[in-house]
């Protein structure tokens, strides 16, 4: 299990205004991407649509999808192409990794939200830099990082909260403004030969598993024969057997397994329609009180087994089912075989040419006030059908830019 999970107090790290770090980091961010994700080179389309919002001293704000760990790294390259840095929401536990990245990230513009209880500060620090129209604000609304990209996860409406928010301070203001947000697509593609890249990995894999190397069979075969497998493990370790039937009746009843027993324990047997939505509710009721230092060690220690077991399930929904049918392409194929190495040692090795593509959309005006009745928020409904859509078009559009 990676490390999401910090159980200390939560502090609100508040992002440095000025641009000093911003400009020295410029030169050295397309080597970073290059030695750090693979990324060797970035293009950009409707940024002018952007460049429209910043001339007309609009609130911004960008809402992305997240399907790698290179995302905002890409957007500061989209930021050095408009002369203008941004604001970052993050994570808490990327602030809790390691010196440097505790040191550059507010430098960068980066500010904490806590994703295991309710964070004023930063809703506030949200809304405020948004109305200013300062920079633009950049908010990814699936909230974590699914290494699909071309399916998005359900997106959280905090981002229309604090979009209504900064609206709201907008429209108070003297003269009045406007807040905008503008879908941002960012599409990858892999240059090179996917199957050579991805075959050492998968001996590896199958190494791991006390596998021969199936190199007799093609990479979809291996893929397929070594997801069935870890798949396996799984239902033996948590089912008590193999399952049978089809793979997404499997998946769900490993998934239910793991959450639903905790869902009765901790959240009297609600629960939410999406995976992702599910995780966050037993979070936010599981992660608090470790970290007051109250708990005994039995305690903690089985909160440490009921949170493995929560992230658990969201890996498991990160591999949809039918991801590698019908002929996938070599984007599929990668991000299935990292998923893979990650889920298993926690890292998934470098693999290069990687061309990201990134859309801005068209922007989409904030109204202070929610419609009412609706079924779901509709400004969230909006994004994610612009998001979807761009996303469609640039696979399309994309492998022979």
């Amino acid at each position: 299990m990676q490390n999401v999970i910090i159980a200390k107090p939560y502090r609100f790290v508040a992002p440095h205004r000025g641009k000093l770090w911003w400009h020295l980091f410029r030169p050295l961010l397309p080597l970073y991407l290059r030695k750090s994700h693979g990324v060797v080179g970035v293009e950009f389309r409707g940024v002018e649509r952007l460049r429209a919002s910043l001339d007309a001293g609009h609130g911004i704000m960008l809402s992305p999808n997240h399907c790698r760990p290179p995302d905002p790294m890409v957007l500061g390259m989209l930021s050095c192409e408009i002369g203008r840095p941004p604001y970052i929401v993050a994570s808490w536990h990327l602030f809790m990794q390691n010196a440097v990245q505790t040191f550059m990230l507010p430098r960068l513009g980066v500010f904490s939200i806590y994703r295991e209880g309710s964070d004023r500060e930063a809703l506030k620090c949200a809304m405020q830099v948004t109305a200013a129209a300062e920079r633009p604000l950049v908010v990814f609304p699936e909230g974590v990082i699914s290494r699909h990209n071309d399916k998005l996860n359900h997106l959280m409406e905090g981002t229309a909260l604090m979009a209504r928010g900064a609206a709201k301070q907008r429209a108070a203001a003297n003269p009045p403004g406007k807040v905008v947000i503008h879908p941002v697509a960012i599409r990858y593609f892999f240059d090179g030969d996917v199957r050579a890249a991805v075959a050492p990995v998968l001996r590896d894999i199958e190494h791991r598993l006390s596998w021969h190397a199936h190199e007799h069979l093609s990479v979809e075969e291996r893929i397929a024969k070594i997801g069935g497998a870890l798949l396996t493990l799984k239902e033996l370790e948590y089912l008590g057997a193999a399952q049978t039937g089809e793979l997404p009746g499997r998946l769900q009843r490993l998934i239910d397994r793991l959450l639903e027993p905790l869902e009765d324990e901790w959240l009297k047997g609600r629960r939410e329609k999406e995976i992702v939505a599910r995780v966050k509710l037993l979070r936010i009721a599981i992660v608090p009180d470790m970290a007051n230092g109250t708990l005994s060690e039995v305690e903690l220690q089985r909160r440490w087994r009921q949170l493995a077991d929560i992230y658990l399930a969201q890996q498991l929904a990160f591999y949809p089912p039918d991801y590698l049918s019908a002929n996938p392409t070599p984007e599929r194929l990668l991000e299935t075989v990292e998923r893979f190495e990650e889920d298993l040692t926690d890292v998934a090795r470098i693999l290069t040419p990687i061309r990201a593509v990134v859309e801005v959309g068209e922007a989409i005006e904030v109204s202070p006030e929610r419609t009412r009745g609706a079924d779901g928020d509709p400004l969230m409904s909006t994004i994610r059908d612009r998001l979807e859509a761009m996303l469609a078009a640039s696979l399309a559009n994309g492998r022979g830019a």
